[in-house]
């Protein structure tokens, strides 16, 4: 029992020292982006879906200091073939730029972030179109995600 105690110290200190250097989790309610960023995409149901999930991980825009303006393209291709030329799978890529600006007008910070996610093509035509929406829809989620992340690590810079 003795040779956890050290253990449980040096957890302890290490808390203490965390909380000294001005570490502040990204994730916490003092976030200084949220409800921060007014946003802007592309009018198509994957924008849509792109700006919904920004504004659940960032909030509506209730004082904007910031204007994020996000332009998103779409592709998709094969990713598995049968032998008789059939496809079975797709893959649907995606890349939004975002481009960050302030109150003003200027450019603060821009960037891009790709990603991709797939869907069977086995079912029915209904079932198929049903699975290509639901990726198109997950594709916007996950830029959403990449983009939020790259606001959060660039924060400490736009709240000087």
């Amino acid at each position: 029992m003795s040779s956890k105690l050290p253990s449980r110290r040096f957890a302890i200190l290490g808390l203490l020292a965390l909380g000294g250097c001005g570490f502040a989790p990204v994730y916490s309610d003092s976030n200084t982006l949220r409800g921060a960023i007014a946003f802007k995409a592309d009018e198509t149901i994957a924008g849509y879906r792109l700006q919904e999930r920004l504004e659940q991980r960032l909030g509506r825009a209730t004082a904007p200091r910031y204007t994020l303006d996000v332009t998103m393209t779409r592709g998709s291709r094969s990713a598995a073939i049968t032998d008789d030329g059939d496809t079975t799978r797709y893959n649907v890529t995606g890349i939004a730029k975002w481009t960050l600006t302030d109150a003003t007008g200027q450019q603060v910070e821009k960037g891009k972030v790709d990603a991709f996610t797939s869907y069977s093509a086995t079912g029915s035509t209904t079932a198929t179109q049903t699975a290509a929406t639901d990726a198109t829809a997950r594709l916007s989620v996950i830029l959403a995600d990449m983009i939020v992340s790259r606001l959060l690590i660039l924060s400490p810079k736009l709240t000087q």
